[in-house]
């Protein structure tokens, strides 16, 4: 056997959990830091050396108590919808979850008959293992762990947001660059609570599920799995919930409002104007949490589960085994550093700034990262080891295993560039589509649609050469740590993406308070490059998605026992053609629900503006709960079909036609979902950017196209519109359904393997 790693156990034991609580006590320091700026009005004249201070306020209107008191009331009426929202959420998704426990005990439960005796173990038939009865207690209790972690992330995320977005607005007096470092300290108080919290969680699991397993690592890693299936399941119902509440708001905001009344967006006169706020909340914030927390945790458990049954499971070398934690650990050390760079050692003082300072906080946490991984790598590992690879031992070197996660991090990378080349207005692509739009709106929809197709073919190629040299140097744990290391930089990546909902949301703000254009200048320059950034998350979490399903796809190929995957014999393609069809037969529930729920929504705005006297003119307020109730009542109804058609295909797959056909599904489900999800974020992102070049006029073409109102820009925002449940429900929730049908199919790998197949053997 090679030399064991230069790191100790107990330091490991050490300084996976500090480095968690480090990440947590970094988000508490930020959120004091954004708590210091004042929701009452008699703060807010204070200032250090009096007279200069006092000039500038005077000049943009700083003492203005109205406009304070005004932003408060905003910001607790989004909260409070945002609160009522997820409650009303969380109880039904708390019923699923009590079922979906019972269900996987149950399944698990009946592998070995309910025996309580010891087991022959799976992989090496020597060796006795716990029973199965224990397998299917521990995966059961990791899924609820999974599940509620998964709830506190996207709530936590939400509640931050919603406290941060008047503070926004407010600092958005004083400049641009006080109003960027709250929005984007923010962020950070999400990113790190994220990261740390799913990190500490799974370690503190692991450590008390051992006191039960001894020496079964077997076991212990396949319990472990259920971590990663309760937080995408929590995921997908957080996003496609949020994603129809947010849309079919904003749609019937944009429809009646924009295009018909011809009133700006955001405007307090608009009835849907606080449930297109709160929908930002819930379906951008709470819903990407809860995603890219289940994207973390699945990655973790599948190089967990390869690791187990690999010489690092064999021989009990516990270092080594916590490679995938450590390289976590790792990440919120470099995010952590990397977020000084935007909100301490430079200070953004004009709008040009903003966007390269976000790209920055990409690029040096990725190269930040690729030295922590190098560390990670040349200590934690053994010089050589072999890893599990479809039935074989494959010889690996600690180098080797630098590499598959150095080039997930920079393939995440390469994917978010190209996303934000595809999206971000700056650029000739999305110029191209506003162009499009003089010719009204069939030409815009045709322009954006051809884009977002072309926006697929990098990051397939991206994904596609770290899948292949991951593979090569260390099998399907190579593909697991590759995920796990475009996820490494996740702090940083949730920042800046929640960065982009709370500039919104303070833009939003403003515009109802009434407050001066110039600041609604500032805010608008912050949600536009916020929408970019959340097109590269998008990005990030997709491209992420695919590599971690595939990691998944591998772990269940081994568990349930199959050797080759064979595209030729006709049980496997029906599952190919079938699972090719699933992300078509998913976007086209998600979209129609958007569609019947803005519908609704429409119909109320009309019914408002044509009923209640006074409201054009504004002596009047809307009635703004009924149109949150129309979004919250929608989504809850809505969100379950969807929900069901993902859990619900991998069971009565397994079951009926066994494994093989189980495993074609997967791959087709794999292959037509990352292409669906990259086009249609993108394609989304640039008609919203589109329309935003449009409406800025920063340059003189821009400025051809229109004023707002102009013909070309209400083609723009129809095109806005139709993209608007593309790249916030369809497009996002599609990696959720990739990564969830894999991890369920894995956690119940046992009994598939056992039972599974029963037409098969009727016939």
């Amino acid at each position: 056997m090679a030399a064991a790693a230069i790191l100790s156990g107990l330091l490991t034991e050490i300084l996976i959990p500090a480095a968690a609580v480090v990440g947590i006590a970094f988000a508490l320091v930020q959120w004091l830091l954004v708590s210091k700026v004042k929701l009452s009005p008699e703060d807010s004249a204070s200032s250090k050396d009096g007279v200069s201070d006092y000039l500038i306020e005077e000049e943009e209107g700083l003492n203005d108590h109205n406009v304070v008191v005004k932003c408060a009331e905003i910001q607790s009426a989004i909260s409070e919808g945002a609160t009522s929202f997820l409650f009303t959420e969380y109880q039904y998704v708390g019923i699923f979850m009590v079922a979906f426990a019972v269900l996987i005990f149950l399944f698990l439960g009946s592998v070995e008959g309910f025996s309580t005796k010891a087991q022959p173990c799976t992989y090496s038939k020597d060796k006795y293992c716990k029973p199965a009865l224990a397998n299917a207690g521990f995966s059961t209790i990791s899924f609820l762990l999974g599940a509620t972690t998964s709830l506190v992330s996207g709530f936590l995320g939400m509640k931050i947001a919603t406290y941060a977005n008047a503070r926004t607005t407010l600092e958005a007096r004083k400049g641009v660059g006080k109003a960027f470092i709250t929005a984007f300290r923010s962020g950070a108080v999400m990113g790190f609570l994220l990261a740390a919290n799913g990190l500490l969680v799974l370690y503190i699991a692991i450590n008390l599920f051992k006191l039960y397993y001894g020496d079964d690592w077997e076991g212990l890693f396949e319990s472990i799995t259920g971590y990663g299936l309760g937080g995408s399941s929590m995921a997908l119902f957080g996003r496609v919930g949020g994603g129809i509440y947010t849309k079919a708001a904003d749609v019937g905001a944009d429809l009646v409002g924009k295009v018909e009344r011809n009133i700006p967006e955001d405007d307090p006169r608009n009835p849907a104007v606080i449930a297109d706020n709160v929908g930002d909340n819930v379906g951008d914030i709470a819903g990407m949490g809860s995603d890219l927390f289940g994207s973390y945790a699945e990655s973790s458990s599948a190089a967990l589960v390869v690791a187990s049954i690999s010489s690092f499971g064999v021989n009990h070398d516990f270092t080594a085994m916590c490679y995938p934690l450590l390289i976590s650990s790792m990440g919120i050390i470099v995010c952590l550093i990397t977020t000084l760079f935007a909100t301490d050692f430079f200070e953004i003082k004009a709008v040009e700034e903003i966007e390269p300072a976000l790209k920055w906080q990409l690029i040096i946490s990725t190269a930040l990262m690729t030295v922590g991984i190098a560390i990670i790598s040349w200590i934690a590992l053994p010089s050589t080891f072999t890893i599990f690879s479809f039935g074989d031992q494959k010889q690996v070197k600690n180098w080797e295993l630098f590499f598959c996660v150095a080039i997930g991090l920079w393939a995440g990378l390469v994917i978010g560039f190209v996303t934000e080349y595809y999206t971000s207005n700056a650029y000739s692509p999305v110029q191209d589509v506003a162009d499009s739009c003089r010719t009204g709106a069939a030409t815009n929809v045709i322009f954006g649609l051809a884009l977002g197709y072309k926006s697929v073919i990098i990051p397939i190629f991206a994904i596609a050469i770290s899948i292949f040299v991951s593979f090569s140097l260390a099998a399907m744990y190579g593909i697991a740590v590759a995920a796990l290391g475009m996820l490494s930089t996740i702090a940083t990546g949730l920042a800046i993406d929640a960065y982009g909902p709370i500039s919104d949301n303070a833009g939003g703000i403003a515009e109802m308070a009434g407050m001066s254009h110039r600041i609604r200048e500032r805010t608008d320059a912050l949600d536009a490059a916020g929408n970019t950034t959340a097109a590269i998350g998008k990005g990030f979490a997709i491209g992420s998605a695919a590599l971690v399903s595939l990691a998944l796809f591998g772990a269940f190929v081994s568990r349930a026992a199959i050797s080759t995957v064979d595209v030729l014999t006709p049980k496997v393609f029906i599952g190919l053609i079938v699972g090719a069809m699933l992300p078509y037969w998913f976007s086209a529930m998600t979209m129609k629900s958007v569609g019947s729920a803005a519908l609704k929504m429409v119909e109320e705005v009309r019914r408002q503006f044509n009923t209640i006297p006074g409201l054009m003119d504004g002596s009047t307020r809307p009635d703004y709960a009924t149109c949150v109730k129309i979004s919250t009542d929608a989504s809850i109804k809505e969100m379950i079909p969807p929900g069901a058609l993902v859990l619900l295909t991998p069971l009565i797959v397994g079951t009926f036609f066994g494994v093989e056909t189980l495993s074609g599904v997967l791959a087709g489900s794999l292959v037509s979902g990352v292409q669906i999800a990259i086009s249609a974020s993108n394609t989304g992102g640039a008609w919203d950017n589109a329309k935003k070049y449009i409406e800025a006029g920063a340059s003189e073409h821009a400025r051809s196209l229109g004023p707002k109102g102009s013909d070309p820009h209400k083609a723009a925002v129809i095109g806005d519109t139709i993209g608007d449940p593309l790249k916030d429900t369809s497009g996002p929730s599609l990696n959720i359904l990739i990564k969830l049908m894999a991890v369920e199919s894995l956690v119940f790998a046992p009994f598939f393997a056992t039972h599974g197949g029963l037409l098969f053997k009727i016939f």
